[in-house]
């Protein structure tokens, strides 16, 4: 199982969410511990970064030999997970 990498600003997301919720998204990180290459995961055009959906969330994440790195948790269909992104590659 790999380790777990996860910025503060993801961690707040998270811990913010409704009971049911935060949940989901808490299995799915794990599960992403075990598997980092589910088959719903997707690859994002030009970054170095995959995504996985969970109901209305998105976790955007890369993995490495022995980490599971989660870069961004946030809104699906939410354009301010987009820019966190960008601003990661950016700087």
């Amino acid at each position: 199982m790999l380790t777990l990498d996860l910025p503060k600003s993801a961690l707040k997301f998270v811990e913010a969410l409704p009971p049911k919720q935060f949940t989901q998204v808490f299995k799915k990180v794990l599960a992403l511990m075990k598997d980092p290459e589910p088959n719903d995961s997707l690859g994002l055009e030009g970054y170095p970064f995959k995504r996985v959906d969970i109901g209305e969330y998105r976790i955007i994440y890369h993995a490495d030999k022995d980490t599971l790195h989660v870069e961004v948790t946030g809104k699906r269909n939410d354009g301010d997970i987009y820019r966190q992104i960008r601003n990661l590659v950016k700087g």
